[in-house]
């Protein structure tokens, strides 16, 4: 990526839309800016104004200051003319030109498929989205799951991702190095650490403001060959990322729920209006995607018996003082912890493979 393309972006008067349209006529950034004025008015049709900044070069000093600060803060830049831009991506009409990246650019360009769903998940919706990740995980070599790094069905996509060693994506709608909810920081760093990626399309200079969470739903639906919505209400800001993924013409699919569920009345509304594939399995999902596959189901992850765990993580283990699964209450009892402590040792020894979340929120053993 050259400077010339964050001047661009960083030029006052152009839009995403603006920035894409200069590059359909002139093919690179730094075209645009050997143009004459003139030239983008007749050509381009750029107001006079906005014309008058580029040939000045009015982006360039902030264009500058920005890439200064993703050297400070370990970003990637990416333009779109740049090999390592998402190929997906580029193929929707409102892509961005730049995107951020802190982590593994290249796991962008693996076979991606986007889950996205409410944030008041339930535990239907938690375990179908755990187990459709781990059935993809065992099928698909080069898979990557794409979120929003956002509470219930977008962490849970993530963290399946990490539990069953898929390299996930996070696009998230604030600048880096941040994330939002700051709940999820260490889980973005677990997504950093485990060779996956946070990513935006927000330079550093971007205040707050809520209309980025849509926007960023577009970044999602282009990254993924298909779109799962796992659990939506009507309304719910999941339904914009599967309208995103229709105009794209990607697949988007959903999980059915109980009719009587109001967490189901979107997913059950975009399969009853046929607007997405019903999934029950992964199997489903490879065959709506049409996926040619030709490697045998990875074998269960081994157990590393020298496992560094930490002393609340050694005297959580304790509790399981035979092979049964325990309920969450159980553990609760039975460690005398309070339930955010408690679900923060389980995922992590979920991640360490000491335990296995099962049906009915109930963990087992596996040391």
């Amino acid at each position: 990526m050259k400077i010339d393309d964050l001047a661009l972006v960083m030029t006052r008067g152009l839009g995403a839309k603006g920035v894409v349209h200069l590059l359909d006529v002139y093919g690179s950034a730094e075209s645009i800016f050997c143009a004459s004025e003139q030239e983008l008015i007749e050509r381009a049709e750029l107001r006079e104004d906005v014309a008058r900044a580029i040939v000045r070069r009015d982006g360039w000093r902030a264009a500058e200051r920005e890439a200064e600060y993703c050297r400070r803060h370990s970003i990637t830049p990416i333009a779109s003319t740049d090999e390592a831009y998402p190929h997906l991506l580029r193929e929707v009409a409102d892509y961005p030109h730049i995107i951020y990246v802190r982590g593994e650019v290249s796991t962008l360009s693996r076979r991606c498929v986007s889950f996205v769903g409410t944030r008041r998940m339930t535990p239907y919706g938690e375990r179908a989205c755990s187990e459709l990740v781990a059935g993809l995980a065992s099928r698909v070599s080069d898979l990557c799951v794409v979120s929003g790094l956002a509470f219930g069905i977008d962490a849970a996509a993530h963290r399946a991702a990490l539990i069953n060693q898929v390299p996930t994506v996070a696009v998230v709608a604030n600048p880096l190095p941040a994330v939002t909810p700051t709940q999820h920081t260490a889980l973005a760093e677990d997504i950093i650490a485990n060779g996956g990626a946070i990513v935006s399309e927000l330079p550093s200079t971007t205040p707050p403001k809520g209309c980025y969470y849509i926007t960023r739903n577009r970044i999602i639906a282009a990254l993924g060959c298909g779109t799962v919505v796992v659990e939506s209400h009507k309304g719910g800001g999941a339904l914009t990322t599967a309208q995103f993924a229709d105009d794209y013409n990607r697949s988007v699919m959903a999980v059915p729920g109980r009719i009587f569920d109001s967490a189901a009345s979107g997913t059950n509304h975009l399969i009853s209006t046929r607007r997405a594939q019903l999934v029950t399995s992964a199997e489903d999902i490879i065959n709506e995607l049409m996926w040619e596959l030709n490697m045998p189901e990875k074998p269960s992850v081994k157990i590393d018996p020298t496992l560094d765990l930490t002393p609340d993580e050694k005297g959580l283990l304790c509790c399981f003082r035979t092979s049964d699964p325990l309920s969450v209450g159980e553990l609760m009892e039975l460690s005398g912890m309070q339930s955010g402590e408690l679900s923060a040792l389980l995922m992590s020894l979920e991640l360490a493979g000491a335990v296995r979340l099962l049906p009915g929120n109930m963990y087992e053993k596996l040391l």
